[in-house]
């Protein structure tokens, strides 16, 4: 099987894909700028506590206190000779937290007071006196090797979780990641020494860096990136991690690369509610406050003998799909899937069957629950950042709020692409029609910096908005002559 990433940096904003024979099994995007990231660590302080929710609630400096459960509420803090001191939490006391679900809807962020460092071969666990190992590890003789190892790197107090990438690693690697992960530790603690409420200790990694951590084991056929600065930090990580520089290509086209490979359009058709199914058939994916809802449906395929016959093969193929969805999308939390009724008991059951196996491609916990008399189905997703569709959409402001369309964001990388391909045809001019809302965005957020010092460079970029155009609504062409005839809002891009 041909596996392959692509790194670009868009607009300001990483985009990293992961591909099987040329279909993308896992998208990634994180947008510049943003502040709150999974896994940083801030100094917080006690806002309230609330005993009838059995919670207390952290000012972290965002927009909103972040939620710290009951079985956080005693926490471990330390001197500056490592000496442990156990204290409650009451309001005014101020805490070291680490972000474990971002904020969501109206709901503000979740928090714990048990950090965590996340290495390639270890987590550790500073704070957590517990030793664990991922039950991708199945060799029973390995397991208990690397569970002796990882005991001798800890002390009173301290634990670890040795992680997948383990299984291949030696001692000596083991030895030095554990130090490594205890002296980011001490600094984050050495940083709280006097730093106000809402500093950052500790930041995760940002995208392409977690991704070259977590994910890039053996079998990777080819790693493409699209931006030289990000090509030398991925080269240096590979060097590290073993994967050598002939996995790696430095994109050089004249086109955006994930244009260039065919990965665009299917990006966007993430943001569509409706997935097909190859015999015809398709599901319906919608998102709500509390959980996201499958259906399933024949659409257009008829089958070729009985009507149970039909539905359960569409079934099976629904099933599959929304394993390969909600790993796209990465949708978390409960979702509900409407399958198409059947029948017979054993088509029920191996329509179950055929999604919980599906679903343990996903490197996301999943746990799927038997299937109804109605043929409904219901299965948990461990929820790590925004789903897709979050980062991709916004709220329309044409229909009350009930509906979505792109986020400015992700119009502006449709709209990198269509300004390339203009100027690729040999204009020196491109000019783009567009909503004034998104233009104000552009320019405010100055999107295309990067690629008017590269790609763009000599060449003239004008946009002229409209009012009426809606929010994904655009014209582009392209002029080579020296004097444009434009309207007088037109702006000659930055």
């Amino acid at each position: 099987m041909k596996k392959e990433w692509f790194f670009d940096r868009v607009c300001g904003h990483s985009l990293v894909a992961y591909t099987e024979d040329g279909k993308i099994v896992e998208v990634g995007v994180e947008f510049g700028g943003v502040r709150h990231a999974l896994g940083n660590i801030y100094k917080g302080r006690v806002a309230n506590v609330v005993v009838g929710m059995q919670a207390a609630f952290i000012a972290c400096g965002m927009e909103r206190n972040c939620y710290l459960p009951q079985g956080e509420g005693v926490f471990t803090t330390y001197d500056g000779e490592g000496t442990a001191q156990k204290l409650t939490l009451k309001e005014g006391d101020e805490v070291l937290v680490q972000l474990v679900k971002p904020a969501r809807g109206n709901k503000g962020a979740k928090v714990t007071c048990d950090l965590s460092f996340v290495g390639k071969n270890l987590i550790y666990l500073p704070r957590t006196d517990f030793l664990g190992i991922s039950r991708k590890i199945v060799d029973p003789a390995v397991r208990s090797a690397l569970l002796k190892e990882a005991a001798k790197l800890r002390a009173e107090g301290e634990g670890f979780i040795v992680r997948t990438a383990a299984e291949k690693a030696t001692k000596r690697h083991l030895h030095i990641e554990a130090e490594y992960l205890k002296r980011v530790y001490r600094a984050a603690l050495e940083q709280a020494q006097g730093a106000p409420v809402g500093t950052v200790v500790y930041r995760e990694y940002d995208l392409p860096i977690r991704v070259m951590r977590d994910c890039l084991g053996g079998g990777v056929t080819k790693i493409h990136v699209g931006d030289g600065q990000l090509y030398e930090k991925v080269l240096k990580l590979a060097r590290m991690g073993g994967l050598g520089e002939k996995k790696l290509s430095l994109y050089t086209g004249k086109r955006t690369m994930f244009s260039h490979y065919g990965l665009d359009a299917e990006i966007c058709a993430l943001a569509d509610p409706r997935a097909e199914l190859p015999n015809g058939g398709y599901i319906i994916i919608d998102r709500t406050e509390a959980m996201t809802v499958i259906d399933v449906n024949t659409g257009k395929y008829t089958g070729e003998s009985d009507l149970e016959s039909t539905v359960y093969e569409t079934n099976l193929l629904a099933a599959k799909e929304i394993a390969r969805q909600v790993r796209l999308r990465n949708i978390g939390g409960i979702v509900a899937v409407d399958f198409i009724d059947m029948e017979r008991e054993e088509h029920r059951l191996e329509a179950n069957r055929v999604l919980e196996e599906a679903l343990k491609a996903d490197r996301a916990k999943c746990r799927v629950l038997p299937m109804s008399d109605l043929c409904v189905t219901l299965f948990t997703r461990k929820r790590t950042v925004n789903d897709l569709s979050s980062l991709m959409l916004k709220p329309c402001s044409h229909c009350t709020r009930q509906g979505y369309v792109f986020s400015d964001a992700f119009m502006a990388m449709q709209l990198r692409s269509a300004i390339t391909d203009c100027l690729l045809q040999g204009y020196r001019t491109a000019v783009l029609e567009l909503n004034s809302g998104l233009m104000e965005a552009i320019l405010k957020r100055r999107f295309f910096r990067d690629d008017l010092e590269s790609r763009w460079q000599g060449k003239r970029v004008y946009m002229i908005p409209h009012e009426s155009f809606h929010e994904e609504q655009y014209t582009i062409r392209g002029e080579n002559g020296k004097i444009l005839t434009l309207p007088p809002e037109a702006q000659l891009l930055y």
